[in-house]
């Protein structure tokens, strides 16, 4: 399924760049065009898509570009397209981050295809992150027991060995445990452990301090 997203064609070869530009349109795909990498950076825009970038051009190489971008932390995908064949060349595009890597004249069907495969792959990541962001947003909202509990449940402790690290009885734990459910809306112990694969927090140890509070914790409020 092709996601939705504008296809930024960047290419000093004004014929080049018009083909690019109908093939794409014929596609039904959106696209906007640039004469060179230094007009595409200088009106940056912020939609989701991709670029196609040919590899030679003047000012700045279709690289050079990319390495700028992932300079700046944007994440969109790049599609290098060149007519030199130069296979050190493409491995040094493949790794700079590069989603693509074609050589012209490359057959349409192929261009269309790592499009849509380039499209799709940014809209799974939008999504992710979206959910990531999300997913944290619960965590903050822990408190600080609450977080360590969480830290237990996920490494796959038992309540009794959570409850013995914490210095808490069992009973106690099974409240924070109650609120950490409720706090993270997870609807079973896998959808928590899921949550804490995505936020990227399974394996790393809490934050806080252990025994900030033991001794001194009184049961939470199961409301």
């Amino acid at each position: 399924m092709q996601a939705d997203g504008i296809v930024h064609v960047i290419d000093d070869d004004e014929a080049m760049r018009d083909s690019l530009v109908f093939l794409l349109k014929s596609a039904k795909i959106p696209v906007k065009a640039y004469e060179g990498a230094v007009a595409f950076l200088s009106r940056m825009p912020t939609d989701s898509g991709c670029v196609i970038t040919d590899v030679r051009m003047p000012e700045m190489s279709g690289i050079d570009l990319l390495k700028r971008l992932r300079q700046m932390k944007n994440p969109v995908p790049v599609i290098i397209i060149t007519g030199h064949g130069d296979v050190p060349l493409a491995v040094e595009a493949m790794k700079c981050g590069a989603s693509d890597f074609l050589e012209k004249p490359f057959d349409d069907e192929l261009l269309l295809t790592a499009v849509r495969t380039a499209l799709s792959n940014q809209a799974a990541e939008h999504q992710n992150q979206a959910l990531r962001l999300n997913i944290e947003q619960r965590i903050a909202r822990l408190s600080a027991r609450e977080r360590q509990v969480l830290d237990g449940l996920v490494a796959g402790h038992p309540n009794k060995t959570i409850a013995f690290d914490l210095g808490i009885s069992p009973r106690t734990i099974e409240i924070y445990r109650a609120n950490v459910m409720s706090k993270m809306e997870a609807a079973s112990l896998s959808d928590l452990v899921r949550m804490a694969l995505t936020a990227g927090i399974l394996g790393q140890d809490s934050d806080q301090d252990s025994g900030q509070d033991s001794g001194t914790d009184s049961p939470p409020s199961s409301g």
